[in-house]
């Protein structure tokens, strides 16, 4: 009997002993990340169209057999520069005879200036009539009159006879030509001799959408309207076919003071400059504008988010080691982070990962960022 006691005493004490030697469950391990404070920038997207700063048709301005053609297709032009030759016969005609009307006419003029000379003098001493008078008063006004008219249709006929050389209107590249040397070009027969594109600075047009334009009140900005006041201005970025980035950076210069009821959006246009002419006219892109930056905006990842019913809310670690079930108020997205507009400050403690078996004021183990993952598994099975 007494051997059986001490064994059953000495079993109890077993039993006590492993029970309270029994490892207690350690806190969740989760992932924690500071809340951080950062200027950042807000973005949107849109398909754009790019066109040329300045386009240009040269028409033939008189009509005449088309004799010369003095440039290369599809080449650089300058202002001014000729590009065709009109049949200029009949126009050299037409000024010659302007040029010897008016000779004509100034001879009669000099010549009535001279008669009413010698009448004034003669009326003055009653040796002439008043009707002689008025009538070397009118012969000269008529004579002068003539001149006038004269002067007129010489200027108009070598206003035509240089409009026989057709000159670039401004300095761009030149398309083929619409006509053949030899045609019949001008005012009722084909007037369109080529176009010019000036594409060394190009226009990108692009719609944005009613929300867009309200947000953009919101913060004060202005679409089209430098304001030297702030510290950066709507700057848009575009891709090219291959998906990269065009070096050159431009600026909105316009937006459409109304919008389109049919399409619920407004045009906006931006100038970017094309020295490489990387950039044709006619072809879409991709646009990327810099809509707003948010200074000093608190940022989270966005893993760390739950978006549920209620809201949007992230776990908050204390400084004793328990989260807070926090509800916050987002603002706009950018790459992998999400902007808190209120619910939070910088450098609070935020639940990254791991959150999915919190609950509110639940202690934890905080992990460094730079953990692997599977540190972080290994904690939660245990």
């Amino acid at each position: 009997m007494a051997i059986a006691a001490v064994t059953i005493a000495a079993a109890v004490c077993y039993i006590v002993v492993h029970k309270w030697s029994k490892p207690q469950p350690q806190p969740p391990a989760v992932v924690v990340q500071p809340a951080v404070q950062e200027d950042v920038e807000v973005y949107g997207e849109y398909v754009g169209h790019v066109r040329a700063q300045q386009f240009v048709e040269v028409h033939a301005r008189v009509e005449g057999y088309l004799e010369n053609m003095l440039f290369e297709e599809g080449t650089y032009v300058e202002k001014g520069q000729t590009l065709f030759v009109i049949n200029r016969g009949q126009y050299k005609a037409k000024a010659d005879r302007a040029a010897a009307q008016l000779k004509k006419d100034e001879a009669q003029e000099q010549q009535s200036k001279r008669q009413l000379d010698r009448i004034r003098p003669l009326y003055e001493q009653n040796a002439a009539s008043r009707l002689d008078l008025d009538n070397a008063i009118a012969a000269y006004e008529t004579a002068k009159a003539a001149v006038a008219m004269s002067k007129a249709d010489l200027a108009q006929a070598e206003l035509e006879l240089g409009y026989t050389t057709v000159r670039s209107p401004l300095s761009g590249h030149i398309s083929e030509r619409h006509v053949d040397v030899g045609t019949l070009v001008g005012p009722g027969n084909k007037s369109l001799l080529a176009t010019i594109v000036k594409s060394d600075t190009v226009l990108v047009d692009f719609s944005m959408t009613s929300l867009d334009y309200l947000k953009s009140k919101e913060r004060n900005v202005d679409l089209g309207q430098k304001d030297t006041s702030r510290s950066w201005q709507p700057n848009v970025t575009i891709t090219l076919a291959d998906n990269t980035i065009y070096p050159h950076k431009g600026l909105v210069d316009f937006a459409e003071p109304q919008v389109d009821p049919r399409t619920g959006t407004f045009s906006v246009r931006a100038a970017l400059p094309n020295p490489k002419r990387e950039l044709l006219p006619g072809q879409f892109t991709k646009v990327k504008l810099l809509l707003d930056v948010r200074e000093k905006a608190t940022v989270v990842p966005q893993r760390a988010i739950i978006i549920e019913k209620g809201g949007a809310y992230i776990f908050v670690m204390r400084r004793d080691s328990t989260v807070e079930k926090r509800f916050i108020e987002l603002g706009p997205e950018i790459t992998n982070s999400t902007v808190v507009e209120r619910g939070l400050n910088p450098g609070e403690l935020v639940v990254t990962e791991g959150y999915h078996k919190l609950t509110p004021g639940m202690k934890v183990m905080p992990v460094q960022q730079n953990a692997t993952d599977d540190a972080v598994a290994k904690k939660e099975e245990e």
